[in-house]
């Protein structure tokens, strides 16, 4: 793929009118559902597990929205899920506990999945009865995912046997189920031949998760162990060492939607409400230029779903608006830091404070989730035959 082949896939996009009337409908709900929380906590969103409210949401039809409607999806396009996205994290809404199922677990059953996968999971996805973590990253395995030791080996009378551990797991302590990357077959010499992915009980006899407190006083990741753990054989996704064309597949799910450009937008969203309150105009290159950053990104965000919607699988595109857009957020974050500390004798408001201070904390891994800098950097170059 050439530059000028990379830059055609970006075509301008707009969302279209049912999109944009959706978003009426979504604002109208969070007004009268949403969690009265203070800033420090709604800039918590991605990490917000309520499950309660992810109930609400799926009440509404808005949890496995692009679903099908025989599996209890609403069965919406891409626009309307990029719209229902946005909205939710603008408002800072706890997510965390349907996000990832939602997102990505979901999608990648219905396209993989046998039609008993289909049937039994996707529904109770819909109603937020399931929740599922990713099971990919490893300890010994860095940002190489190729390189994963976790094994399944096939039992003497049936299904497999599954040992290894996970690392970075969001919310395993509060999940039913993970879909782990596992090697199947062959060494880890072998990279990406040989792996498959497995659904995993994570109530099943062997499994053992311990929460990580990160800086920031949260324990949203754990690490996972299987010592033995039995799977049935209906645990396994797709086909036996099919494992890694699925994961490319669900990483373009995971990395093209405005979740990787609004993870700061609470902090930046209450600074500015500050800065009118208090008539300071001091700042206002600095607001110019993150708002125009914001919206070339949202602008190359909507492209990449408009790929969606026509059923493509973007991967290329979407590892640049991750990069791109995590960047983005990172840099919302240190900005207004620096710009608070313009002026260390000014009475700021401790809301504010409190929610830099958390955000500055925790944006460092926002270059980590969904794939390294270096990873995506490293997909981007392979896609446009750099390497």
């Amino acid at each position: 793929m050439s530059m000028a082949t990379l830059l055609d896939h970006f075509e301008p996009a707009a969302l279209p009118a049912h999109a944009r009337a959706f978003r009426a409908e979504v604002r109208a709900f969070l007004a009268q559902r949403m969690p009265a929380l203070p800033a420090e906590r709604r800039a918590r969103s991605w990490l917000g597990f309520d499950a309660d409210f992810s109930r609400q949401l799926a009440a509404r039809g808005w949890v496995g929205v692009t679903l099908p409607r025989q599996y209890g999806g609403a069965e919406l396009d891409a626009f309307s899920r990029f719209v229902l996205v946005e909205e939710l994290l603008c408002a800072g809404a706890p997510v965390s506990a349907h996000w990832i199922a939602d997102r990505q677990s979901g999608p990648l059953i219905h396209k993989f999945g046998n039609e008993a996968q289909r049937s039994f999971y996707l529904p109770r996805i819909c109603r937020s009865e399931a929740f599922f973590c990713i099971g990919m990253s490893e300890p010994n395995a860095g940002s190489d995912l190729a390189s994963v030791g976790t094994r399944a080996t096939r039992g003497e009378s049936g299904g497999w046997r599954l040992n290894g551990r996970k690392i970075w797991t969001t919310n395993a302590q509060h999940c039913h189920y993970m879909i782990a990357l596992v090697r199947s077959c062959g060494t880890p010499a072998d990279r990406q031949q040989g792996l498959s992915q497995f659904i995993v009980d994570l109530s099943a006899p062997g499994v053992t998760v311990r929460p990580i407190t990160d800086l920031a006083g949260d324990a949203h990741f754990s690490e996972v162990f299987f010592d033995d753990v039995h799977l049935e054989d209906a645990a396994l996704i797709g086909q036996e060492g099919s494992g890694w064309a699925q994961v490319t597949a669900e990483l373009a799910f995971e990395r093209s939607g405005p979740e990787r450009i609004y993870s700061s937008i609470v902090l930046l969203d209450r600074w500015l409400a500050w800065l009118r309150a208090q008539g300071d105009r001091r700042h206002a290159e600095l607001v110019g230029r993150l708002a125009t950053h914001l919206a070339a990104l949202r602008g190359l965000s909507i492209s990449v779903t408009a790929r969606l919607a026509a059923g493509e699988s973007p991967v290329v595109e979407a590892a640049l608006v991750k990069e791109l857009g995590t960047t983005f957020e990172q840099d919302i974050a240190t900005s207004i830091e620096a710009a608070l500390g313009t002026d260390p004798g000014a009475a700021i408001d401790g809301e504010l404070l409190r929610t830099c201070a958390y955000v500055n904390q925790i944006c460092p891994t926002y270059s980590l989730r969904g794939g390294t800098r270096e990873i995506l950097r490293g997909v981007i170059a392979r896609g446009l035959g750099l390497r």
